[in-house]
């Protein structure tokens, strides 16, 4: 998963969302339009639809595209053969349905779709996307553990309302489309600090976000989200600047550059390629001894908090650095 993918506030980049006022725009016009047409013969009411659809090229314009406008519509490509697919699935299908309309969950089969996949850029299943406004925005990669999955959609759905006023209409997913009155989710309280540090860092102020999740930190040394955030505005940080073409070729040419592989395994996170990510310094840590491979081990466990400590990838590359050790 990208370094912001499992938390609106650094996972996704909502920079890549291209002319957000615009596509709020379309997505209002879409609104009203679709109001004014529940009063017509034929017309569909507010509040109606599935909040779980199998899509395919076929229906993708009007399961996705269309209903992206009243709501985002989260999409997991899969496969038959893939069991990490089969493991986050029904976390998204759970997670929709308690979310009761706020998000629509639509599934992809890569096999069946490959123009969808290729359109998508999918590398490798499961991958998980948002549509906002007809605007993709990638989520993560891989299978994920549940609270990591909700905070995600807790944040894209909260995104989706700040950058595009799109909110979506509560459902009764049991009830076949049948309308429930609408009402507000209850909002968690706020740490205004907290709240400070994810601006900064949505802002692309990244200094001012590192300082922020500090002080937060500096208050509550356990809070789990400031940790989160402290990493990825680190790691965003680290890697700004950077041409992608020649850290890489400068990692393959000097396998004994300490830094040069630490600016690659970045990269390689960044990028989505968690597993290379820790594998690179894993095997760093192998090969180097003293200051060395105390950087390289800590800048491994740096790169565990931005995934999270429960994800299996993290864990298998715990034990892996610990074999090395020791």
């Amino acid at each position: 998963m990208q370094p912001r993918n499992m938390s609106m506030s650094g996972v996704v980049d909502l920079a890549a969302v291209k002319s957000a006022g615009e596509a709020k725009q379309k997505a209002e016009e879409a609104r009203a339009q679709r109001a004014a047409s529940a009063g017509q013969p034929g017309g569909a009411p507010a509040g109606t639809g599935q909040v779980i659809v199998d899509v395919d090229e076929a229906t993708f314009e009007t399961e996705v595209l269309q209903r992206s406008a009243e709501a985002p519509v989260v999409i997991q490509f899969w496969a038959e053969w893939c069991g990490p697919c089969k493991q986050l699935i029904p976390v998204l299908e759970k997670l929709a349905r308690e979310f009761a309309g706020r998000f629509v969950f639509a599934k992809i089969d890569v096999d069946q779709n490959q123009a969808l996949a290729q359109q998508f850029g999918v590398q490798g299943v499961p991958a998980v996307f948002a549509v906002i406004a007809g605007q993709a925005l990638p989520l993560f990669q891989g299978a994920a553990p549940e609270a990591q999955v909700r905070q995600v959609m807790d944040q894209l759905v909260d995104a989706a309302k700040q950058q595009f006023g799109i909110e979506g209409a509560l459902v009764d997913p049991g009830a076949e489309g049948e309308a429930v009155e609408e009402r507000p989710a209850p909002e968690p309280p706020v740490d205004p600090a907290l709240a400070a540090a994810h601006s900064a860092l949505d802002a692309g102020d990244l200094g001012g976000a590192v300082q922020a999740y500090k002080n937060v930190l500096s208050d509550n040394p356990g809070n789990a989200e400031a940790k989160l955030g402290l990493a990825q505005a680190e790691l965003l940080g680290r890697v700004q600047g950077l041409d992608a073409t020649e850290v890489r070729r400068d990692a393959a040419d000097r396998p004994d550059d300490v830094p040069a592989q630490l600016r690659a395994a970045d990269l390689d996170l960044v990028g989505g390629h968690v597993e290379d990510a820790f594998g690179r310094l894993v095997e760093t840590v192998r090969r180097t001894a003293g200051d060395d491979r105390e950087a390289a081990r800590v800048r491994l466990l740096e790169l565990f908090e931005v995934i999270g400590v429960e994800d299996p990838r993290v864990i298998a590359a715990r034990g892996a650095l610990a074999r090395v050790l020791f």
